[in-house]
């Protein structure tokens, strides 16, 4: 089966590749992340996904679409639900793409984060699926998540603070100014 696997980062998706190929799956990986703010964070994620694919030698699709004011335009008439219109954007787009590709299935890095709305994720995963007419290859990756952030560390990747939107870099520093006092 040949599966697009959309990538947050690298260090999501180191595990979720090794369980697909474990399963003998044929993994490319799709790099689509307009929400991820600023540009210096987007680069660096990008950058450590393009190296970590190079030396795995993971086929990677990247449409390097650094687009602040489309995300905010999406999701500034409700801030507090943004993360609904967020996984719309990625996981639409990466279904289009597994279909346009002619791949057999789609999933995505993110459903290895205990931090993302996992249920939420799967309902969009499946009406993208439904309307590109491809299938979303369901996979609950939570129970690797500590393995895939040790390695991330031992094979010195870059670790984000936050799940990448500016809203959550701002609620990640609200935290802690009402901790610090």
């Amino acid at each position: 089966m040949k599966t697009l696997l959309h990538i947050c980062c690298a260090p999501c998706a180191n595990q979720c590749i090794e369980v697909l190929q474990a399963e003998k799956t044929e993994v490319t990986g799709f790099w689509y992340n307009p929400n991820i703010h600023p540009f210096t964070e987007y680069r660096a994620r990008r950058n450590c996904l393009r190296e970590y694919a190079a030396s795995i030698a993971l086929k990677l699709i990247e449409q390097n679409d650094y687009a602040l004011r489309p995300f905010i335009r999406a999701v500034a008439e409700d801030i507090e639900n943004r993360c609904e219109k967020c996984y719309e954007l990625r996981l639409f787009e990466t279904a289009r793409q597994a279909k346009e590709g002619g791949f057999d299935s789609f999933t995505s890095s993110l459903f290895i984060s205990p931090y993302q709305n996992h249920e939420l994720m799967r309902e969009t995963a499946e009406r993208a699926a439904a309307q590109f007419g491809v299938e979303f290859l369901y996979r609950d990756f939570r129970p690797y998540f500590r393995e895939g952030q040790e390695r991330a560390r031992a094979l010195g990747f870059y670790m984000q603070k936050y799940c990448g939107c500016v809203f959550s870099e701002e609620e990640r520093y609200l935290k802690k100014s009402k901790i610090i006092p």
